[in-house]
């Protein structure tokens, strides 16, 4: 509902671009370092450095976004996670800490809930799955042990979970299950994109493999506690096409604004104003740059679907009921 009311407000006042999400990482250090991560390999030079908590404040007044996930890198490791969640929704922004809740447990007590707060676990899938992905023995019961402290606290968590040519379908059906018995308030599910700086590539579904597969996890992703749109998951299993909206989702990090977006980098911008208005930004998505071919990440789609619904009696009525049930 705070999106859309975002969406409402910046169509009155005319502006074309707006981000509805910002991925904000203060730092890219991290206490895993799985191979499918792209992040620890094209920030590599960057792994010991911050954003002041001044800087992270200013990224996220100068785009305004209605939501904020705070990411990394690890995002638990950063000395001021505490003021940054409270800064973001004093506000009046929804908070995501995207975490792969390792120090949960022993950070949690740092923290407190909130009703704009949500806590993002990633977890991959059950144990013997998830510590593979992650290549950390022990790495499943450590982030299941923080999803256990977090909601005994009293905070709202969700899991997200990456779908790679390894996932296993009925792995992920007894992963959803699972969680849904820990009291987990909402689960995203997104298929993985094909890092270029990730060396094994065998790891990534083209767009094909994507729909078969998101096809086969029909009653997981239509299940009412998953919090991805179900225009989305149309979209995933090739029921409707949408073009990427790549300023949908954009990203601030220790070098500046990402461009074009989370998972692409041609440059980075030191001013937002710069980075939203100079980009050629007809110049991404499927067909249009080859990087983007096999891509179909909620970053670049969800936000195609928030910014279209809107078009159709039979969308809004989805979108209504998904929100509201």
């Amino acid at each position: 509902m705070a999106v859309a009311k975002h969406i409402s407000k910046q169509k009155r006042a005319g502006v074309k671009k707006f981000p509805l999400v910002l991925m904000l990482e203060p730092l890219h250090a991290c206490n895993l370092a799985c191979s499918g991560c792209g992040r620890i390999r094209e920030y590599r030079e960057h792994m010991s450095e911050m954003l002041p908590l001044e800087k992270c404040f200013a990224a996220i007044d100068a785009c305004d976004a209605p939501v904020v996930s705070v990411c990394g890198g690890e995002p638990l490791l950063y000395p001021d996670i505490s003021a940054l969640i409270d800064g973001i929704v004093a506000r009046g922004k929804v908070a995501y800490l995207c975490t792969n809740g390792q120090v949960l447990e022993k950070r949690i007590s740092s923290l407190r809930p909130n009703g704009m707060f949500n806590i993002n676990v990633h977890i991959d899938g059950t144990a013997k799955i998830h510590d593979a992905i992650v290549e950390k023995q022990g790495a499943f019961d450590k982030a299941v042990a923080g999803v256990v402290a977090a909601k005994k606290a009293g905070f709202s968590v969700c899991t997200n979970t990456t779908v790679y040519k390894q996932s296993d379908v009925e792995e992920i059906r007894q992963l959803a299950k699972y969680l849904g018995s820990l009291g987990v308030d909402g689960l995203l599910i997104s298929p993985a994109f094909d890092y270029s700086d990730v060396e094994d590539q065998s790891q990534f579904l083209d767009r094909t493999a994507i729909v078969e597969k998101f096809k086969a996890l029909d009653d997981v992703v239509r299940g009412p506690r998953v919090w991805n749109t179900p225009l989305f998951y149309d979209f995933l299993q090739g029921k409707r096409d949408y073009s990427c909206t790549p300023w949908g989702n954009v990203t601030y990090n220790v070098c500046g604004w990402k461009a074009p977006c989370y998972l692409v980098t041609d440059r980075h911008y030191e001013r937002y104003s710069d980075f939203i208005n100079d980009i050629d930004w007809e110049r991404y998505g499927p067909g249009r740059d080859r990087r983007c071919a096999n891509c179909m990440a909620h970053c670049g789609f969800e936000a195609t679907v928030a910014l279209s619904s809107m078009k159709s009696v039979g969308d809004i009525l989805r979108m209504a009921k998904w929100t509201l049930f």
